[in-house]
């Protein structure tokens, strides 16, 4: 059995009141995770910029 069978069959067994809380947690789980990934994303773009932004850079584009 499979972690998403797993807690699906666990899913069944919470009592309807706890639900919300459940839910609660999943979402904030899944907006942790696009959290972390747009902190990457911003990490990196000063970095990256470095590269990026040279006239060297522009010159090589500019024929697209």
């Amino acid at each position: 059995m499979g972690k998403r069978d797993l807690l699906l069959s666990e899913l069944e067994e919470v009592p309807e009141p706890m639900l919300d809380d459940v839910l609660d947690y999943v979402r904030f789980l899944k907006e942790k995770a696009v959290a972390g990934r747009m902190d990457t994303a911003i990490a990196s773009e000063s970095s990256l910029g470095k590269d990026w932004l040279r006239p060297e850079e522009d010159k090589a584009w500019e024929a697209l």
